[in-house]
C-alpha cells in the first residue's frame, strides 16, 4: 500500500478520499486554491499545498503545479477524484514521467476514458450499440450543421473530455447550432482545458444507467450493479438510485455483461463506470466509460457494502481483487441526492454566501458526504454541489422513507439550497411508481417555482419570517466563529485561564 497520497481535488470528494486513506493507514495530503484556504478538506488533511488563485486553470487544472505539489509532499500516488484532471490524458502522462502513480486507468488506455469519441469507436468495434452520431471530434460549427442535417434534429452537442453535464447543449434546429457550439466549447474548455465536441442524436426521455465495475491488473473484473441516473437538471445528474426500478433481470444481466466486455477489452483498471442510455423500448446504447470515481458512488457502496475508494487504492498499489462475481454482496436499495448551493425560487441560480447555521441529518440508513461546515463561505468559483445525501433500506419504500426523513432534518441557513426540490420529487406519483424520466426533475422544479410565488398579501409575513431567520442565523454565526476553540471546561484547568477570562 502507498505511504502518502496527494488528493488533487476539493470539497466533499477530497474529504471522502481523506477518510479512505486514513482507513488504510495512508497519509492524506491535499492541494487547495486561494479561495479554498479555509475549506474542510484543508482542515482535515495531514498536509496541504497551495496551488494558486481561485481560477481553476491557475490551480486545480494546472498540471505542473499539481505535480510539483506531489513531489514536495513526497507522495507515492495522486488521487484525482472526479472532474478537474481526473480524465486528462496529459496529466496521466505527466504523472508517469514524474514516477507518481495516478489512481486511474493505465496511460495506454487513458484515451478511451478521457476521449468519448475514441470510446464510441471502441464500443462499436465490440458490437455494442452506440447512440447515432459522430465519433471524431467536430472541427467547426459548420461541420456540426452538416452532421446534424444527416442525423435529424434535435441533436446533442457533447464534450469529448470530462463529464458532469458540462459542455452539453441540446440543439433543436439549425438556427441555434452556432451559438450552442460556441457556448458548449467555451464551457468544456473552462472546465477541462479542452474545447473538443462531438454530436449525438437526441433520444427523447431515455433512462440513463451507469454500470459500476471493479477491475484489477491481472484481468479480473466484477460488476457491482447499476445506478439509475435519469433524474437530471441541465444534463447533470441530481438523484441516483441502485438498483434501477426500470431494468428487469434479463436487461440487467445483458448490460452488465456488455460493461464487463468493454472494461476487460480496454485494459482499464480500478473503479470503472460504463454509461448507457436505455430507450422506452428497452434498447440500450453505450455512452462512454469513466475509469475514475463517480459522483454517485455512495449508492453503490450502500447496496454492496464495499468501499470503492479503498478498492481504488488497493488496485492502484498492485493488489488483485479479493471478490469474485459470485460473491458480490448486492442487497437492499439506496438513493442519493446531490445537495447544491442553488436558489429553488429563482431557477436554481447559484447561491453563494456564508453558512450561518447547519443541522445535518442522522439516524439509521443515512449517510452524508460533506465538504461544508458552519461559518464556511460558499464561493462562486467552482461547482455548486455541497454535499451528497444517501439513504439505504431493505427495499425501495424504506430508502424513500428514510430520504424523506433525512431531507426534513437537514437545515442549511445563510444560503439557498435545492433541498426543497428533492422533497417534491420524492413525492411525485411518477417517482413513487418508478417511472423516472430525464425531464422529471426539471418539470418538478418549474411546478415548485410557480407554487412558491409570493402574493402581495403575504409580503409582510414573509418579511417578518426573513427578519427572524436572519437574527437566528447571525446568532449562529457568532457561535460558529468559536467552533474550533476548546470548551471552557477543558480550558479551566490550564494556567492563565481565569486571568484571560477576566480580560
Amino acid at each position: 500500500m502507498f505511504h502518502k497520497v496527494l488528493i488533487a481535488n476539493r470539497g466533499e470528494i477530497a474529504v471522502r478520499i481523506i477518510r479512505a486513506c486514513r482507513d488504510l493507514d495512508v497519509v492524506p495530503a491535499v492541494v487547495y486554491s486561494e479561495a479554498d484556504r479555509a475549506s474542510l478538506h484543508v482542515r482535515l488533511a495531514d498536509e496541504a499545498y497551495l496551488l494558486g488563485p481561485a481560477l481553476s486553470s491557475e490551480s486545480y487544472l494546472n498540471i505542473g503545479r499539481v505535480i510539483d505539489a506531489a513531489k514536495s509532499a513526497g507522495a507515492d500516488a495522486i488521487h484525482p477524484g472526479y472532474g478537474f484532471l481526473s480524465e486528462n490524458a496529459d496529466f496521466a502522462t505527466a504523472c508517469a514521467e514524474a514516477g507518481i502513480v495516478l489512481i486511474g486507468p493505465p496511460v495506454e488506455s487513458f484515451g478511451l476514458t478521457s476521449d468519448k469519441s475514441q470510446a464510441r469507436v471502441f464500443a462499436r468495434g465490440l458490437d455494442i450499440p452506440i447512440v447515432p452520431g459522430t465519433c471524431a471530434p467536430l472541427t467547426s460549427s459548420e461541420e456540426a450543421v452538416r452532421e446534424a442535417r444527416s442525423l435529424g434534429y434535435p441533436v446533442l452537442l457533447k464534450a469529448v473530455a470530462g463529464g458532469g453535464g458540462k459542455g452539453v447543449r441540446l440543439v433543436q434546429s439549425e438556427s441555434g447550432m452556432q451559438a450552442a457550439y460556441e457556448i458548449a466549447g467555451s464551457e468544456t474548455r473552462s472546465a477541462f482545458g479542452d474545447a473538443s465536441l462531438y454530436l449525438e442524436k437526441y433520444i427523447a426521455e431515455p433512462h440513463h444507467i451507469e454500470v459500476q465495475v471493479l477491475a484489477d491488473h491481472i484481468g479480473n473484473a466484477i460488476c457491482l450493479g447499476e445506478r439509475e441516473c435519469s433524474l437530471q437538471r441541465r444534463n447533470q445528474k441530481m438523484l441516483e438510485e441502485s438498483p434501477s426500478p426500470f431494468l428487469d433481470e434479463t436487461l440487467r444481466r445483458t448490460m452488465g455483461d456488455a460493461a464487463l466486455r468493454v472494461v476487460r477489452s480496454s485494459g482499464c483498471t480500478g473503479a470503472v463506470t460504463v454509461e448507457f442510455l436505455v430507450d422506452a423500448e428497452r434498447h440500450f446504447y453505450f455512452l462512454d466509460m469513466n475509469a475514475r470515481l463517480e459522483v454517485g458512488h455512495p449508492v453503490t457502496e450502500a447496496v454492496t457494502g464495499l468501499d470503492l475508494v479503498c478498492e481504488q487504492l488497493r488496485i492502484a498499489s498492485g493488489a488483485p481483487l479479493t471478490l469474485s462475481q459470485e460473491r458480490v454482496p448486492v442487497r437492499g436499495w439506496a438513493l442519493g441526492c446531490r445537495i447544491c448551493a442553488e436558489d429553488p425560487d429563482h431557477a436554481l441560480a447559484p447561491s453563494p454566501g456564508v453558512i450561518r447555521s447547519l443541522r445535518e441529518p442522522q439516524g439509521p440508513g443515512v449517510r452524508l458526504d460533506s465538504g461544508i461546515y458552519r461559518g464556511w463561505e460558499v464561493a462562486l468559483h467552482y461547482d455548486s454541489m455541497l454535499t451528497k445525501l444517501t439513504t439505504f433500506g431493505n427495499d425501495r419504500a424504506m430508502a424513500i422513507a428514510r430520504m424523506h426523513r433525512a431531507l426534513g432534518e437537514y437545515r442549511i441557513a445563510g444560503i439557498k439550497t435545492n433541498l426543497p426540490i428533492f422533497a417534491e420529487v420524492l413525492s411525485t406519483p411518477e417517482f413513487l411508481a418508478g417511472d423516472i424520466r430525464v425531464g422529471l426533475f426539471e418539470e418538478v422544479q418549474r411546478r415548485f417555482e410557480k407554487t412558491r410565488a409570493v402574493s402581495p398579501s403575504l409580503f409582510k409575513a414573509h418579511a417578518l419570517a426573513a427578519a427572524l431567520a436572519y437574527a437566528d442565523a447571525t446568532d449562529s454565526l457568532f457561535h460558529a466563529q468559536d467552533e474550533e476553540k476548546e470548551s471552557s471546561w477543558k480550558l479551566s484547568g490550564r494556567p492563565g485561564f481565569l486571568a484571560a477570562f477576566r480580560r
